[in-house]
């Protein structure tokens, strides 16, 4: 079994690589692990007017399956019930959106795949 500490350490890392490459993109980094009423957000950004819900997964091969795989229906209800206590805590209206970012490989060597509004909360 994997030491939780180093597990933390190694998705921080792939976090802060996700940041960093979606900033690259255009988008502005706003925040990073806001914990609200069931759930984590991971990063949270700027598109222009919009407001991103970034879900950041981390593989280190797709030999048992894709990062994308792993954001299922339960999921993404715990996202879209962190993204409402985000917005409310905030005091923000404003267009939103859920994004994944898929990461592959080793950091600092990754793969990034990004899918933009993956999926309707609001």
């Amino acid at each position: 079994m994997s030491d939780p500490r180093t597990a933390r350490a190694r998705g921080s890392a792939v976090e802060g690589l996700a940041a960093e490459w979606l900033e690259e993109q255009g988008l502005t980094l706003l925040g990073r692990n806001h914990h609200a009423k069931g759930g984590e957000l991971d990063l949270v950004m700027q598109d222009g007017d919009t407001l991103v819900f970034v879900e950041v997964k981390h593989r280190q091969t797709t030999r048992y399956g894709h990062p994308l795989e792993t954001v299922t229906a339960p999921k993404q209800r715990r996202l879209i019930r962190a993204a409402r206590t985000y917005l409310a805590r905030e005091q923000r209206t404003c267009p939103c959106r859920f994004d994944i970012l898929a990461a592959v490989g080793t950091p600092p060597a990754l793969t990034f795949e990004w899918v933009k509004a993956a999926f309707a909360a609001f």
